[in-house]
């Protein structure tokens, strides 16, 4: 607290405001101003600290934790954007408010303990859903409110949003509600819009329907925001933001979710009470899956106990936690009644930025709130274009081959290729490249042997890659042509007279040279040149401009290399002896262009990933910055987590802003890039990536230069 309060009298002082003028600034009473910059107070409310930041022109962050206004600043605080939430079904006794809110408040103290910044409780998880017409007694409607108020003086100290469901009655109406809490305050109440009214549900006969303008409900003495369009929004950080829906909200065709995400919502929190039959689990946790991804936000459904009554139907507990159409947490039947999730409101508001461009519905009202957020750890997979699961990866591979050799196959047919031709090398994308094209050729009931495949040797091929790319060609059925061209690089050396001293000249020399005796073959058999540079490489550049970059049709350009090395371990595992002997023996070859001359001992001299780093890393940073469009500082943080125990922070660093130049320069080489087909989530080709080739990378460096 003293540093807060040190930082707020220098921010004061670089504003030369008096205490007078601070308060005016503010708002808030020239008494309380007094207090807080004198540290007469223990603890400062946020609320008060957010007005004060705005008047100081300083960010909370900085106020708390020294740091700036900036996503470096935030990553370096420990807020990236990622919340821990919880959906809790609680133990119920049908109608005792008073049970319900002791365990309620219990749960809330031990998920907050675990970091749980937003809970969610079920709907009308105060009384009981199934208290019938019990609800029509004014005692268990006035026990719900004292319990309400008990719980909000119970969680007064704590730093964490509470979502209640219980009836509420304003101007001779009950309503099924929730109450969304906070600091010994509701902040709103938003009342349920559709009542299900068909086979076990009644809801009808209990309570009303809202589907009207907000107003002000009087809640312990308090008018407080009363509707079904409040968005929730955390003015410590402006990229939380949420807004409620009821359990059958969810289940109609026109979701209130749909407009709230329209409304800048980025996630959305159901307060249900879903019964369970055999049937109904899987087709609710889709449906949530499905929500979530179309309205592009994080949604969490949190349902009520097998503790409600079961004079009629049995409840579940089946909580549900979704970001993007991805499960991330979820509570199966009849288990825990808890699922907890670090969920990425970071990711969502990029998400958001990218594909929302509707218009803001209206009638929607602001409720702010001011919660303090810092560091929330969530280790996301460090191979995130390869499942981990065998039978997903697998399945994968399987799609991403028939997607691909079907491109390739359409090529075909339109240009009339009498041939694929192509050049091998011994190395993993070759590989792969042959391996779409024997496909794409099945799929056309041709032979293999309509794959041309020329194997180029020079300086820098090993007998290791030299004999796997004609044991390749043989395995699977293609001609194979060997072409040595040492002869004819070293003419063309002579002819601009380079020395043969090992450089960038003497490297794309013998890689033009590989892609124009391909383009002529290709033209006298009248076929088709296939690319095999893979999308690492292409976000790197790691290609010769107009030598290995260029082709006919780029088939693994979709592919980054940890799922090429995927693709082709199904292959291997998938196939005869003969091809998995090969392709084993191929993956197990350090990946090199092989451009240099062999060491003494015949080895490759050339390993790419020494020159520019591990590519499972810049795997990871491609999808983190394209896919999900995380700041390099995030990418950063997020990146020790995933790697821990395999690469250091500084490696890492080294690594991250390596690819962050690459990125950036290299872009001219994408934006003049054969076609190629869509694979995955990402696509950095001409059409799927549209940004200049002069762009600055200044900015992105910067904040990992501030990390240092």
């Amino acid at each position: 607290m003293q540093q807060v309060v040190r930082r707020l009298n220098e921010a004061k002082k670089r504003k030369g405001y008096t205490l007078k003028q601070l308060s005016e600034q503010s708002g808030l009473t020239l008494g309380t101003v007094n207090k807080i910059m004198s540290g007469e107070l223990q603890k400062i409310k946020p609320d008060k600290l957010n007005k004060l930041a705005l008047a100081l022109d300083v960010s909370t962050e900085y106020l708390l934790n020294g740091s700036g206004n900036t996503a470096t600043a935030n990553v370096k605080s420990g807020y990236m954007g990622i919340v821990k939430i919880a959906c809790i079904s609680p133990e119920v006794r049908v109608g005792d408010c008073a049970f319900n809110a002791n365990d309620i408040i219990s749960r809330a103290k031990t998920a907050y303990s675990e970091g749980v910044k937003i809970a969610i409780f079920p709907e009308l998880c105060l009384t009981g859903y199934t208290c019938g017409d019990l609800f029509f007694q004014q005692t268990l409607r006035n026990a719900a409110i004292q319990s309400l108020e008990r719980i909000c003086a119970e969680l007064a100290d704590m730093d964490m949003v509470a979502l209640i469901g219980l009836p509420i009655c304003s101007l001779g109406k009950m309503y099924n509600a929730a109450a969304v809490i906070y600091h010994g305050q509701v902040l709103g109440v938003v009342p349920k819009k559709n009542l299900p009214n068909y086979n076990e549900f009644m809801e009808k006969r209990l309570f009303c329907a809202y589907n009207g303008d907000n107003t002000t409900i009087n809640i312990g003495g308090r008018e407080v925001p009363f509707g079904n369009r409040l968005l929730f929004v955390n003015t410590l950080h402006l990229d939380v933001r949420f807004a409620l829906e009821i359990c059958e909200d969810v289940w109609v065709a026109d979701s209130p979710s749909v407009l709230h995400s329209f409304a800048g919502a980025n996630a959305v929190f159901n307060l249900s009470a879903s019964n369970e039959t055999i049937v109904k689990s899987d087709f609710r946790k889709k449906m949530i899956e499905m929500q979530s991804a179309k309205c592009s936000v994080i949604y969490a459904y949190c349902s009520s106990a097998p503790s409600e009554s079961t004079s009629q139907t049995v409840f579940s507990a089946h909580n549900i936690i979704c970001e993007n159409g991805e499960c991330l947490a979820e509570a199966v039947p009849f288990t825990t009644g808890y699922a907890e999730a670090a969920v990425d409101f970071g990711f969502i508001e990029n998400e958001r930025a990218r594909l929302d461009h509707s218009e803001f519905p209206q009638g929607y009202t602001t409720v702010e709130f001011a919660l303090p957020l810092n560091g929330c750890a969530r280790v996301y997979k460090s191979t995130p274009f390869v499942p981990t699961n065998l039978e997903e990866r697998n399945a994968v591979c399987e799609k991403a081959l028939t997607i691909l050799a079907y491109g390739l196959k359409k090529r075909v047919e339109h240009v009339k290729a009498n041939k694929l031709v192509l050049g091998i090398s011994g190395g993993s994308d070759s590989t792969l490249a042959l391996v779409i094209c024997a496909k794409a050729l099945k799929l056309l009931g041709r032979p293999a042997s309509d794959i041309l495949a020329i194997t180029m040797p020079c300086f820098g091929t090993s007998k290791r890659t030299l004999n796997n790319s004609i044991a390749l060609a043989n395995a699977f059925g293609a001609t194979l042509k060997q072409i040595d061209i040492t002869q004819s690089v070293t003419q063309h050396l002579k002819d601009i007279n380079h020395d043969f001293t090992p450089n960038t000249t003497y490297e794309n020399a013998q890689a033009r040279e590989r892609t124009q005796v391909l383009m002529d073959i290709a033209n006298d058999v009248n076929g088709l040149v296939v690319g095999t540079g893979d999308m690492s490489e292409a976000a790197l550049g790691w290609a010769t401009f107009n030598g290995d970059q260029m082709s006919m049709y780029a088939a693994n350009a979709a592919v980054p290399k940890t799922l090429v090395k995927a693709i082709l371990r199904y292959v291997a595992d998938t196939n005869g002896k003969a091809v998995h002997d090969v392709i084993t023996d191929i993956l197990d070859t350090p990946v090199s262009p092989e451009l240099l001359p062999l060491s003494t001992d015949g080895e490759i001299a050339q390993i790419t990933e020494d020159v520019v780093g591990p590519y499972e890393l810049h795997d990871y940073f491609l999808f983190m910055m394209v896919r999900k469009g995380f700041t390099p500082a995030k990418v950063y943080q997020l990146a020790k987590l995933s790697f821990q125990g395999k690469y250091d922070s500084e490696t890492i660093l080294k690594w991250l802003k390596f690819f962050t130049r690459r990125f950036f320069t290299q872009q001219f080489k994408r934006s003049c890039a054969p076609d190629s087909v869509r694979l995955g989530s990402v696509d950095i080709s001409k059409m799927g990536l549209r940004i200049p080739s002069d762009a600055s990378y200044e900015v992105w460096l910067s904040e990992l230069d501030n990390l240092e």
